[in-house]
């Protein structure tokens, strides 16, 4: 079994963010208390080294800004950059999982009838649970989906019906198939991101893979360039985007690139 921890990057609306983003972890039942006391030394070590408490929220948001728990220190923007790469690196140390799905607002219309980012954003990382728990070994893999409270109520309805009616474009041809999610277990969990560090992660995952698609503007020190994506290493997670050789390794993109 594994938990699959869920944050979102940027916005839905029409104006605002470039993108729709969400970043998941992904972390085996069984090794969930040695991967956490990993985590948890990693944060210990932050605050040896940088004085950020343990239980301080660390979000992409807070290191980009300097902003949140941080602000009191100081950070100049060499050390949230080590910061990020540092947590960057930790998942492929920890031999963790992690992929994203980045929506391009630009290239969806708005006009009414037409996707939403949302929608798209949930639609394809169901497609992708589905796959891994079918694949990841000779026998299905139970799933259990744990995400930022933000959006319960809706995530919860999609999991249903994903549970139910999902569906997938065929490899080859058009058309659909249906391919309903059959081994998530339970309703979605909902967490407040500032009590799960997994949360956390997935939201930095989130971030870096829309810097990966968006590059940054230019400027001296870039807190999360657009090699921070690459940075996961082994712990990105190629195979939910395999037959598209134009996006980077573990990032949906939709619509995809040229």
């Amino acid at each position: 079994m594994f938990f699959a921890y869920v944050d979102e990057s940027g916005d839905t609306g029409k104006k605002g963010s470039k993108s729709y983003a969400l970043g998941c972890v992904l972390v085996e039942a069984k090794r969930w208390p040695d991967v956490f006391d990993q985590v948890l030394g990693f944060r210990r070590f932050l605050r040896e080294k940088h004085g950020i408490p343990v239980r301080a929220e660390l979000k992409a948001n807070f290191l980009l800004s300097n902003g949140g728990p941080l602000r009191p220190l100081g950070l100049s923007e060499a050390t949230r950059f080590g910061i990020y790469r540092g947590f960057m690196r930790l998942l492929s140390k920890l031999d963790l999982q992690a992929f994203a799905v980045v929506i391009r607002k630009e290239k969806l219309s708005f006009a009414p009838g037409t996707r939403d980012p949302r929608d798209l954003a949930w639609e394809t990382i169901f497609q992708r649970f589905e796959r891994f728990t079918n694949k990841h070994g000779p026998e299905p893999t139970p799933l259990l989906l744990v995400h930022d409270e933000g959006d319960g109520p809706y995530v919860r309805k999609a999991a249903r019906k994903a549970r139910r009616f999902q569906s997938a474009g065929q490899k080859y041809g058009q058309g659909s198939l249906s391919v309903p999610v059959r081994h998530l277990v339970e309703d979605p969990v909902s967490r407040a991101s500032h009590e799960s560090y997994f949360v956390q992660l997935a939201d930095l995952v989130a971030y870096a893979a829309f810097r990966r698609v968006y590059p940054p503007p230019c400027r001296p020190v870039q807190i999360v360039p657009t090699t921070m994506w690459d940075e996961l290493g082994t712990a990105r997670l190629a195979a939910v985007n395999r037959l598209t050789p134009s996006a980077p390794p573990g990032v949906v993109i939709r619509p995809p690139l040229p």
